[in-house]
């Protein structure tokens, strides 16, 4: 395992220690949020207290079948990027980082799709997969005919990124593609929900995420399983066959309670035959590219770059 960052590690363990200050002066979560605390989250910005700024640039849609997607298309497309965001299945949505998918798509010359999935735990397991395939075989069908390129791509962040693995696992599986989407980008995801070790011991630091908040979300999105059930293929993408599956860039924080689930699926993803680039950010909690970081200003530099070349 190759730790990359390391000379940002001072600034980036003292933000640490001043998110894991406020978080203690405020009352702590454990297991799933409330109604009201679901309300606050899915009203405001990931991390944040405010709404998330919805730019002009995006364009909402409503595929056959019913399913929401929000749509950047830059001057220029050479691919396309479904982004599936991040919330622990029960908040967050696709305008909620407009100004990074913007950014991200005229830089990288990408038009961006991202998916409206139904939330738990008003809709549990398995709605949001159902929505993320749905999208995703509508790209495949329709991106030549909107958007000039068969070139796909697929990722996202948290909850999105073990979305985005699903996705691909059920197109393989339900519908026999594979190859179509050329590349996959995963950011910190959970792929083991029966929790792995480094999930289990994480402990209650007032980090982003730890191992009661992680529980809470499973509870929320698989409510009527435990955890032999979540080791499911089907719901936790680490215990799936993964051949057949395109390149990848894996990318988790040395401190985010999900450490393991990227290393463990980095080498399984590589087992199977796929080329994988692991990135492992020192001091990096989970969901750091949400925050004013060098790491983060870095990171996203990463993405953009390996978006705009995989699949070409």
């Amino acid at each position: 395992m190759t730790i990359t960052d390391e000379d940002c590690l001072a600034e980036t363990l003292r933000f640490n220690e001043r998110f894991a200050a406020a978080a203690a002066s405020r009352p702590a979560r454990e297991g799933a949020p409330d109604a009201a605390l679901l309300a606050a989250l899915r009203r405001n910005r990931l991390a944040g207290d405010t709404p998330p700024v919805r730019l002009p640039q995006g364009r909402d849609r409503v595929l056959a079948g019913g399913v929401k997607v929000r749509v950047f298309v830059p001057d220029h497309v050479d691919g396309v990027y479904l982004h599936i965001h991040g919330g622990g299945w029960a908040f967050g949505s696709a305008d909620g980082q407009d100004e990074r998918l913007w950014g991200l798509a005229e830089q990288a010359r990408l038009a961006v799709v991202g998916v409206e999935y139904r939330l738990a735990p008003e809709h549990p397991f398995p709605a949001g997969p159902d929505d993320c395939e749905a999208a995703a075989r509508w790209l495949v069908d329709h991106a030549a005919a909107e958007f000039g390129t068969q070139r796909l791509l697929i990722g996202g962040e948290s909850a999105g990124a073990h979305l985005s693995v699903l996705t691909l696992l059920r197109l393989r599986d339900r519908h026999g593609v594979t190859g179509a989407f050329r590349a996959a980008h995963l950011l910190f995801g959970p792929y083991d929900l029966s929790m792995t070790p480094s999930q289990r011991l994480f402990g209650s630091k007032r980090l982003l995420s730890n191992t009661e908040t992680l529980r809470g979300s499973y509870e929320l999105f698989t409510p009527d399983m435990g955890p032999e059930q979540r080791r499911d293929p089907e719901v936790s993408p680490l215990f799936a066959d993964l051949a057949g599956l395109p390149p990848a860039r894996i990318v988790v924080g040395t401190e985010d309670p999900l450490l393991d689930d990227s290393l463990f699926l980095a080498r399984r993803w590589q087992a199977s035959g796929a080329p994988v680039r692991l990135g492992v950010v020192a001091g990096a909690m989970h969901g750091f590219t949400l925050f004013p970081l060098t790491i983060t200003e870095r990171e996203l530099r990463r993405e953009r770059d390996f978006l705009s070349t995989a699949g070409g």
